[in-house]
C-alpha cells in the first residue's frame, strides 16, 4: 500500500476516534461534554480553502473542567492538502475560559494545530473575544495572534467582527462577520500558507437550521485576494450537515 493511503486511513481513524471518546464521554456527562459529528462541502477558514475545495468530515468535542474552563478538540480530514504541506488531517487542540461581566461574554482560548501527514507545519495561536446579546441577537469582537513561527513564515494576527440573529418563530439562525488578517512576513513561501496576498480581508454570511440534534446550513464566503492568489480563496457556496452526540 502506498505511503499516503496509510496517512489517509490514519487521518480518518483519528477523526474516528475522536468522535468515539466523544460519544462514550456524552454517554457519560450528557450535560457537560458536548461533542459533534459534521460532514461539509469545503473546510474554509478566514476565506481560505483547508482542503483545496475538497469536501471533509470533522470530530469537535469539548469538555469542561472548571466554571467558565473547558478543553477543546477537533479532528478534520484535508486528503492532502496542499495548502499544508500535503496533510491529510487537521487537529486543532486548546482550552477556552470564558466570563459573563453583566451583559457582556469575554473569552481567552489557546490552540495548537496540528497536520498528520505532513512535517513542520504545526503551529499555536492565542485569542481574545468579547461579545454581548441583545434579545435574540449577539456580536463578537476577537483578536487571534499566532507569534513569530517558522512553520507560518512569520507572525499571523486576525481582527474580526461577527453577528448572529436567531430569527423569531423559525430554527433558522442568521450570521454574518468581516476579518483582517496581517502580519510580518519572514519566509514568503511559508507565510502564503496563512496569508497568500500578504494581507486580506474575508467575509461571509450563513443560514443555519437546528432541530434538536441535528443542525444543517449554507455558507457564502469571500476574500479580496487577486488572482492568481485567488485558488481556493475566491467566492464560495458552502454546504454543511451536522449531529451533536
Amino acid at each position: 500500500m502506498h505511503p499516503t493511503d496509510h496517512l489517509r486511513r490514519a487521518a480518518w481513524l483519528g477523526a474516528l476516534l475522536l468522535a468515539g471518546h466523544a460519544h462514550a464521554a456524552a454517554a457519560q456527562n450528557p450535560s457537560g461534554i458536548t461533542a459533534t459529528l459534521e460532514a461539509a462541502s469545503d473546510d474554509r477558514r478566514r476565506g481560505l480553502s483547508w482542503s483545496d475545495g475538497d469536501p471533509v468530515l470533522r470530530g469537535t468535542l469539548s469538555v469542561p473542567l472548571a466554571d467558565g474552563l473547558s478543553l477543546d478538540g477537533s479532528a478534520t480530514t484535508l486528503w492532502g492538502s496542499d495548502r499544508h504541506g500535503g496533510a491529510d488531517a487537521a487537529l486543532d487542540l486548546g482550552a477556552t475560559y470564558a466570563k459573563d461581566l453583566g451583559g457582556f461574554r469575554l473569552t481567552a482560548e489557546g490552540r495548537y494545530h496540528l497536520f498528520p501527514g505532513a512535517s513542520n507545519q504545526g503551529y499555536g495561536e492565542v485569542g481574545a473575544i468579547a461579545g454581548f446579546t441583545l434579545g435574540p441577537a449577539s456580536v463578537d469582537f476577537a483578536a487571534r495572534y499566532a507569534p513569530r513561527q517558522s512553520a507560518i513564515g512569520g507572525d499571523n494576527l486576525y481582527l474580526s467582527a461577527s453577528s448572529a440573529v436567531a430569527i423569531p418563530g423559525t430554527p433558522f439562525t442568521l450570521s454574518g462577520h468581516v476579518g483582517r488578517s496581517s502580519g510580518d512576513v519572514r519566509d514568503p513561501v511559508r507565510a502564503a500558507r496563512l496569508r497568500p496576498d500578504g494581507g486580506y480581508w474575508d467575509h461571509g454570511v450563513a443560514l443555519d437550521w437546528y432541530r434538536g440534534r441535528w443542525s444543517a446550513g449554507l455558507r457564502y464566503a469571500d476574500t479580496d485576494i487577486d488572482a492568481p492568489d485567488s485558488v481556493h480563496a475566491g467566492a464560495t457556496l458552502i454546504a454543511r450537515v451536522g449531529f451533536t452526540l
